[in-house]
């Protein structure tokens, strides 16, 4: 009884394992961009003989419904069928439901593209700086779950290569929609050693801690030791340009503070804009995920790039060889049983990746459908201004996918339209609400700031309350801490120091 506990804890044990360890696969696939995906299905080609492309190697639709999965025959006999069958069923039912109490906005998904389009989208390769990051990453020892979190961080940075949801927030939701329970202590463990990743400044909290970690990676000087007090100490003043103050209170003289100055222009307040510059992230170094095509009476259709994406099958083979082990596996010798578990694990493998990437596929097409139906006015105009506010939250609810999930499909990923190619990330923006009820895009309110301050005189620039009545007059009735946080969050400094 208690031998037969064991073997049922054993399996039980395996299984969560396995189940894990399929869930961070699909996590991965999501996340990669087509480029990447492509370099990481021939290396699983290359590695596992027990995967391969169909004798078709141009890419063919991969089917929706779960009566049609891949190599099906072949999976019959496998312990995980079941599971995949479900996770397919939930994706699919959740794909056909999407919509439905929407106003009439169809959105169509398109089949496979020519060969003559297929060229016109793909642009050239390139990497952006999370791709640069996660290739670091791959480099590093680390356990699974360390690996998983670091992931996660490096996913949950800003443009700019800044971390700023708070680690209590990140604890949440690893812990609610991931099963990774961490204390802020461990999470910051974490965060430290991925701020050692290349640019200095990568996962900084603020701008402090940002220019901190640039200065501390430079060698032993006088002056390293006066940029750390300037920026520990002094952060105020540094950021307000008292410079007499500084020089005053470190006891320096003109030459020493200029010298100082110039040391400090030198740090980057954006190390990931910086590495997407180094890379040459422009629209003609872009291979989009999704082609968007708005006909002239307002249909909007889309479909996913496939580039040379090959279709993928268990090696039938293999497979064959599988169903004769087991079939005998009573009378196997010893080196039987070993090429039957070695020919069990590498078919399992395969099977497990071809499904992440059918989950893959599923998920971004749920996605995208669900953006285009929220932002249909968009891709029938191509006006930014008709752009809604729109956040993951609101994706994820009406798609019914993790809130992880949606922010997995939007990093990294680029949307080719008629009006040209945006990162996914350019469809979501928050909304301000204003006292009257009326819901306004930030987009849009940034936007009105931007020109209002660029025609500004540049000899009395306008202070943030007279911003706010300039905005006020143009329909944007917001409060003046609102204009500052605005002014901020696009880099624009106060009035006195943009004479």
């Amino acid at each position: 009884m208690a031998q037969s506990q064991i073997q049922e804890q054993k399996l039980e044990q395996r299984l969560q394992q396995s189940i894990s360890q399929q869930q961070l696969l699909q996590s991965q696939l999501t996340e990669m961009p087509l480029q990447q995906l492509l370099e990481r299905i021939e290396t699983e080609m290359h590695d596992n003989p027990a995967l391969e492309p169909t004798v078709d190697e141009g890419y063919a639709d991969y089917p929706e419904g779960p009566e049609a999965q891949d190599a099906a025959d072949a999976a019959d006999d496998f312990d995980a069928q079941r599971e995949r069958e479900e996770r397919s069923d939930a994706l699919d039912a959740a794909l056909e439901n999407l919509g439905r109490d929407d106003e009439d906005l169809p959105v169509y998904q398109g089949g496979r593209s020519s060969a003559e389009e297929r060229e016109e989208m793909v642009y050239g390769e390139s990497l952006s700086f999370y791709d640069q990051l996660l290739e670091q990453v791959g480099e590093m020892e680390l356990t699974d779950q360390e690996r998983y979190v670091m992931e996660y961080l490096i996913r949950s940075l800003d443009d700019d290569g800044l971390l700023r949801t708070s680690l209590d927030s990140i604890c949440e939701e690893l812990a609610i929609y991931h099963g990774i329970d961490l204390t802020t202590r461990q999470l910051e463990h974490v965060l430290h050693r991925l701020q050692h990743l290349d640019p200095a400044g990568i996962g900084a909290r603020d701008l402090r801690e940002c220019l901190l970690l640039q200065i501390d990676r430079r060698e032993k000087s006088r002056v390293k030791d006066l940029m750390r007090t300037v920026i520990s100490d002094y952060f105020d003043e540094f950021t307000k340009k008292h410079w007499d103050k500084i020089q005053q209170t470190l006891g320096l003289n003109a030459p020493q503070t200029e010298a100082l100055m110039n040391e400090l222009r030198h740090l980057n307040p954006k190390p990931g804009a910086s590495m997407g510059e180094t890379i040459g992230r422009s629209m003609q170094q872009i291979t989009p995920d999704f082609i968007v095509d708005t006909q002239d009476d307002g249909t909007v259709t889309f479909s996913l790039n496939a580039g040379e994406m090959p279709h993928l099958q268990v090696s039938q083979s293999f497979a064959d060889l599988l169903k004769d082990y087991q079939k005998n596996k009573d009378g196997l010798s010893r080196q039987m049983k070993e090429a039957l578990l070695y020919t069990k694990q590498k078919v399992d493998a395969a099977q497990n990746f071809i499904d992440a990437i059918q989950t893959r596929r599923r998920t971004l097409t749920l996605t995208m459908k669900a953006i285009i139906q929220w932002q249909h006015r968009f891709f029938e105009e191509g006006d930014e201004s008709l752009l809604r506010p729109m956040i993951l939250k609101d994706i994820a609810e009406k798609t019914g996918l993790d809130l992880s999930t949606i922010s997995r499909v939007s990093n990294s990923k680029y949307v080719q339209t008629r009006w040209g190619t945006f990162p996914l990330k350019f469809f979501f923006s928050d909304g301000y609400v204003t006292d009257s009820g009326e819901e306004l895009s930030t987009r849009e309110i940034k936007a009105a700031l931007r020109d209002i301050i660029e025609a500004e005189d540049k000899r009395k620039p306008m202070s943030d309350e007279a911003l706010g009545e300039a905005l006020k007059a143009q329909g944007y009735p917001i409060a003046r801490r609102t204009v500052a946080k605005y002014r901020e969050q696009m880099g624009i400094p106060v009035a006195r120091l943009r004479k």
